[in-house]
């Protein structure tokens, strides 16, 4: 079906332009400026149209799994039903949901969660009911003993498009501060007996197997052309080390010094929006904007609140004078660019018709649609695959 777009801003890679933009068959067909005269075309009205939103690492999977901490629901495809609205009413017509292997704290419930996560998303994709392009991203948590185990069996899903080293060990990366680990997990009620037996044993824990795993988990992804995403980069150590095993991604670094060091070395720089939209971290590292700021943001990433990609976007154009298209391609093309992506992140002749309408209300980003492959809105379950 062909379908034309008329008087839309247009934000295309390196400019806004006032025009048309004409798909079909899921495929972007031509983008024209000046005035479109068709008249059963969908009119903006001067609305926005961004390219679809291509989102890395997101938690928002695990939050509807768990909705309270041991509360699983209990049917896990309603979960990612709910998951996949949350992020195409926000923009996002690609998203990458972070599956995490491994544990630090919370005992067994990462295990369950990996499993249910994996199986509901196959299951969702079969049965034709996501409106979003889901993609697989493991997030390893290289100290377990079992993270291996865990790997293995989904190495070579094809959905499989990024893998992250993770170690939340106390003393390490965003942790490396203990006094800030334990205020971060203070909802835990642990007494200082409690935290400090904890603590012991994820340090002998991290000592006795992180090395061995996180070199076998590097191989793994090489061999198979995975990118790698180094995740909490705080130190110099973390980005030579990062170069040394040749990761394409650097995932929240921590301080300047590491965004600095990993933009010497070609590294990509993913930061969280909602970082930028409360113009700092909750945790206390860097600042997103201040990154920015400096040329030291090539990706941002919703993290836990999915709506912060369009707000994060129209923050960076809006309050440090970035340009609409250099911000938005921190939510497009670049992302896209960073996992192999090389048939949608823009608005071009050619590319996937994945296309955001965006209104400004009261100074205030709206998602009001969002296409994927052409598709408004709209799941494509058919009575075959229901049954």
């Amino acid at each position: 079906m062909n379908q034309i777009i008329k008087n839309a801003r247009i934000v295309l890679k390196d400019e806004v332009v006032r025009g048309s933009v004409q798909f079909s068959g899921g495929i972007i067909q031509s983008v024209d400026t000046g005035v479109c005269n068709v008249t059963n075309a969908i009119d903006f009205e001067d609305d926005y149209l961004l390219p679809g939103f291509v989102e890395l690492h997101t938690d928002n999977l695990e939050k509807e799994l768990e909705p309270r901490p041991g509360v699983f629901w209990p049917d896990p495809l309603s979960a990612v039903v709910a998951h996949d609205a949350q992020m195409i009413s926000a923009g996002i017509t690609t998203v990458l949901d972070a599956v995490s292997l491994g544990e630090y704290h919370d005992g067994p419930n990462r295990s369950k969660m990996m499993g249910m996560s994996i199986k509901a998303l196959q299951k969702a994709r079969n049965t034709g009911v996501l409106r979003a392009d889901h993609k697989l991203h493991l997030r390893c948590e290289y100290p377990d003993p079992k993270v291996l185990d865990m790997l293995t069996p989904h190495i070579d899903d094809d959905e499989l498009l990024l893998v992250s080293l993770m170690d939340h060990t106390p003393g390490q990366r965003q942790w490396m501060n203990t006094d800030v680990y334990r205020r971060h997990h203070q909802s835990q009620g642990w007494s200082d007996e409690e935290f400090a037996e904890l603590s012991r044993k994820m340090i002998a824990t991290q000592q006795q197997y992180a090395a061995h795993n996180r070199e076998q988990i590097v191989s793994l992804c090489h061999a198979r052309s995975i990118p790698l995403a180094s995740h909490d980069d705080t130190i110099p150590e973390h980005i030579e080390q990062a170069i040394q095993e040749r990761i394409a991604i650097s995932e929240f670094p921590t301080t300047r010094v590491a965004a600095a060091l990993a933009r010497e070395a070609g590294v990509c720089i993913v930061m969280g929006g909602p970082n930028v939209v409360r113009g700092g971290s909750h945790s206390g590292n860097v600042s997103a904007g201040e990154l920015a700021a400096e040329g030291l943001l090539d990706v941002l990433s919703s993290d836990y609140v999915p709506g912060s990609l369009v707000s994060g976007v129209f923050r960076l154009h809006r309050e440090l004078s970035m340009s609409l298209p250099e911000a938005v391609v921190t939510i497009s093309r670049n992302p896209a660019k960073a996992v192999g992506l090389v048939d949608r992140g823009e608005i071009r002749e050619g590319l996937r018709a994945d296309i955001v309408r965006v209104r400004e209300v009261e100074s205030v980003p709206i998602v009001l649609q969002a296409w994927s492959v052409g598709k408004k809105n709209k799941s494509e379950i058919t009575a075959k695959n229901a049954a």
